[in-house]
């Protein structure tokens, strides 16, 4: 069975900078974040194949947000740069959903493997 535990949320200032956390426990092919903010729904930002080689990223942060693993430690990251206050939402661990393409419906439907989420607040 697969568990993500996300950590690392938080409150910033426009502009400002956070690095998102998931450890990971059980084996996972690919991994990804997505964010939800309350009354919409959930989409995916950024994904990374197994290994690392292939890494994904909506319009949205791309250029921003950096996505990658530490497989030693198990961990899943996203940094996050230059952050907007459109940026605040519940942010979200998820694996092996589907494809990137349908990250969004997945997310939808529930396939696939996620964390609790942690809040980021950007003002």
């Amino acid at each position: 069975d697969v568990q993500l535990v996300e950590s690392g949320g938080g409150s910033v200032q426009a502009g400002g900078s956070l690095r998102l956390s998931c450890l990971v426990s059980g084996d996972t092919v690919y991994m990804g974040w997505f964010r939800q903010v309350p009354g919409k729904e959930r989409e995916g930002v950024a994904a990374i194949g197994l290994g690392g080689g292939t890494t994904r990223y909506a319009d949205s942060v791309k250029d921003r947000f950096t996505i990658s693993q530490d497989n030693a430690k198990n961990t899943l990251y996203l940094q996050m740069n230059s952050l907007k206050p459109e940026d605040t939402a519940t942010y979200y661990c998820a694996a092996d959903w589907g494809s990137w393409q349908g990250r969004n419906d997945a997310a939808r439907r529930g396939v696939g493997y996620w964390g609790q989420g942690t809040q980021v607040t950007v003002s």
